[in-house]
């Protein structure tokens, strides 16, 4: 699978300019302001940049909010997937920006990213972005390893495990909030805590959903945050499920979802490597493994990690929330993969956490906590799609009907990684199988009578 297939060759660019106040635009062109819709924050660039201030980095910042505005605010058309984009961005080093090494890089990530076609070009900017006061950072110990960090499961559980592979040394880069271990590092020693930008869109601007832009975001970010600790190292957390079932497991007729895939990381080290000369590289640790036994592996740590405080939830915490508590939804497809890990690695959780507190009951509505009244169409759509996913990828293992997708995925990842083929089929096969194993564990936990396992037997993979 490529981008390629997706894009329409004759779809009319939508002009986007992310330029200066005062800059004409150019004919027909839709503005992202800066300063203004897209801002960065000063508290994030005291923590990135902390020890030397680089425009070029500076400039892939702005960049990567410019990508993002234009991915929220222009909806994906209704027949179809691609759009085409027709990108300005003002830039410092519009020369660098501008050769063809760095702008195919950049393109040619972005396409395999979200499936749509891009053109970006540049121009140069009137006003420099002004540089801020380094904070002053009492640094100790040997950087080895960048790892994004989102504070839910898979990054506790492997910053736990590569925290004892490598006795020290981890650093983590936040994607999120700051989380609730930020507090155990003094201030002095906290860097890249907070995304250094924002894009400003009100909810009527904010027309798309698919989002597939974050994972340029979120790689940029971390490819940063490598050129300045420095390191040449970034542990991608996600586990086989996350990183490869949104690719094996597409829905409708979506373009595959390789926002944590290497196939994509591989691309954004093209580009760090065309526009820097010096490339980090993403390793995927736990690629191979289900998520379960990841779990199960941090568990058994001397000093394992904490899971009650961690979130897997898609859904926004105001539709989650019952008499003051915030809590998951525990039906949509996040909140079922942690379930069903959960469950495989012998962790104790309290229903008390979800909404949906008992998947075991016959009927979705008799599932949810007594008294929630938020209960909805929607809730039941993002409850059916979990299910049917999960279902889809364990009916994946051993399936002649989906063989070839099955290998074309191992031989992409393959790839990717720098293995063999042979490799690659192999570890995927076993991966498929091992997950099959723990989703018909989870149901039979469930009983053949609840809401869950009944959707998944007359899902039509089976």
């Amino acid at each position: 699978m490529t981008a390629k297939a997706y894009h329409v060759a004759d779809a009319v660019p939508h002009r986007v300019d992310a330029i200066e106040p005062g800059e004409v635009p150019r004919d027909g062109a839709r503005i992202a302001t800066l300063g203004e819709t897209i801002t960065l924050s000063i508290e994030g660039l005291k923590d990135f940049f902390f020890a030397s201030w680089r425009y070029d980095l500076i400039d892939l910042l702005v960049i990567a909010a410019a990508v993002e505005y234009c991915d929220l605010s222009i909806r994906r058309p209704a027949w179809g997937w691609a759009r085409a984009f027709d990108m300005l961005v003002a830039v410092h080093e519009e020369e660098k920006w501008s050769t063809p090494p760095v702008r195919h890089a950049l393109e040619e990530a972005l396409a395999f990213l979200t499936g749509d076609r891009w053109s970006v070009s540049f121009t140069k900017r009137r006003n420099s972005v002004v540089k801020i006061t380094p904070r002053r950072l009492d640094l100790n110990t040997p950087d080895k390893v960048i790892m994004p960090y989102s504070d839910g499961l898979d990054s506790r559980a492997v910053a736990a495990i590569v925290e004892e592979q490598e006795k020290g040394g981890l650093v983590r880069v936040r994607l999120g909030s700051k989380g609730v271990d930020s507090a155990k590092v003094p201030r002095k020693k906290r860097r890249f805590a907070t995304v250094p930008f924002e894009v400003k869109l009100g909810k009527r601007q904010r027309v798309e959903s698919s989002a597939r832009s974050r994972g340029f975001k979120f790689a940029v970010i971390t490819g940063i945050a490598a050129q300045l600790a420095p390191v040449d190292r970034i542990v991608v957390t996600e586990s086989g499920q996350g990183a490869l079932g949104p690719v094996l497991a597409s829905s409708g007729q979506s373009y595959p979802d390789y926002r944590v895939h290497p196939a994509f990381t591989r691309r954004i080290e093209h580009l760090f490597l065309a526009l820097t000369n010096k490339a980090p590289t993403y390793e995927y640790p736990r690629i191979w493994n289900t998520k379960g036994e990841t779990l199960a592996m941090a568990s058994a740590l001397a000093n394992p990690p904490t899971w009650h405080d961690t979130r897997s939830c898609w859904q926004d915490s105001r539709r989650v929330s019952f008499e003051g508590e915030r809590r998951q939804c525990g039906v949509c497809a996040a909140c079922m993969l942690r379930r069903m890990s959960i469950h495989s690695a012998g962790i104790d959780e309290p229903a008390s956490r979800y909404i949906w507190e008992d998947l075991g009951a016959a009927e979705m509505e008799d599932g949810v906590v007594a008294g929630f009244s938020g209960m909805s169409p929607a809730f039941r759509d993002y409850g059916l799609a979990g299910i049917l996913h999960l279902d889809h990828l364990a009916a994946l293992s051993g399936s002649a009907l989906h063989e070839r997708t099955v290998r074309r995925v191992a031989r992409e990842t393959a790839d990717a990684l720098g293995i063999e083929m042979a490799e690659g089929e192999r570890a995927l096969t076993g991966l498929l199988e091992r997950h099959r194993a723990e989703w018909l564990g989870f149901l039979s936990s469930l009983g053949s009578q609840s809401f869950v396992a009944r959707v998944a037997m007359v899902s039509p993979w089976h």
